[in-house]
């Protein structure tokens, strides 16, 4: 009987912190948007200055909001090699996706984080301010995709990707998609693959906040044991065959390594 009343009472905690967390995500994003942003363009006037410094407060902003998550008990979280993370420059970061909050993670542990993002959030009203702000690449045009990825990866920047395109099902296998591999023939950059596991499911596609897992969840992730490696030279003539074998190798080697953890 105690057992069962503490598993409510935890239950029904996950639920109003996971709320209250979402909340202030949003509120947050529509502070950056209308005071913190405006402010930064002010002070300001170079482009390229004000997208990193709007990139280093969403990089603040998502590790405050990671650990509000953390500290309520929300998800507990696991977060190796961020040392080398952190220490990551101009490469093509790669990860599976399994929950909402993958990217917000990311984005928290690597510095100088760009990412490939749906062209609806755009209008999202608590997101697209920061998205504009920080010059996040949009999904909208194929071809325009990869000439700022080239730009952004010869910046600098890491570029985050989900080689999946969207969040995965959970206990299905993956499956992924050839955006990520024409990114990395077209622009010949360093991958580093990143490995996500949430143990118990949620917050996974088509599950809405409030039904949390029975359980605290636990949230890791780290740099793969392996770095894949790929030495395929980008040849104009035959990318879709590149791409499709490219995107095989990159699927095949995420299953292995994600079934290793």
């Amino acid at each position: 009987m105690i057992k069962h009343i503490i598993k409510i009472t935890g239950l029904c905690w996950r639920v109003l912190a996971t709320g209250v967390c979402f909340s202030v995500f949003g509120i947050g994003g529509l502070v950056l948007t209308l005071v913190v942003f405006p402010l930064q363009n002010v002070l300001e006037a170079d482009v390229n200055t004000r997208k990193n410094r709007a990139r280093a407060t969403v990089h603040y902003c998502f590790k405050f909001f990671v650990g509000l998550m953390h500290y309520t008990g929300v998800i507990r979280f696991n977060i190796k090699d961020k040392t080398q993370l952190a220490n990551l420059s101009g490469k093509l970061v790669l990860a599976n996706h399994p929950s909402l909050i993958d990217v917000v993670v990311l984005i928290s542990v690597i510095k100088n984080a760009d990412c490939v993002v749906k062209a609806h959030l755009f209008k999202n009203p608590f997101m697209r301010g920061v998205i504009k702000s920080t010059g996040y690449i949009s999904n909208e045009d194929p071809e325009g995709l990869l000439r700022e990825c080239e730009r952004s990866i010869s910046k600098g920047n890491n570029l985050i990707i989900f080689p999946e395109g969207t969040r995965s099902q959970p206990h299905t296998a993956l499956k992924f998609k050839r955006g990520a591999a024409n990114i990395a023939l077209r622009c010949n950059v360093p991958i580093a693959t990143v490995l996500i596991k949430m143990q118990p499911n949620t917050l996974t596609k088509g599950t809405p906040w409030y039904k949390v897992a029975p359980y605290q969840a636990h949230f890791s992730l780290q740099l793969a044991s392996k770095q894949f490696n790929s030495n395929l030279p980008y040849v104009s003539d035959t990318p879709a065959i590149q791409s499709r074998h490219l995107t095989n190798s990159l699927q095949h080697y995420f299953t292995e390594e994600l079934s290793n953890l």
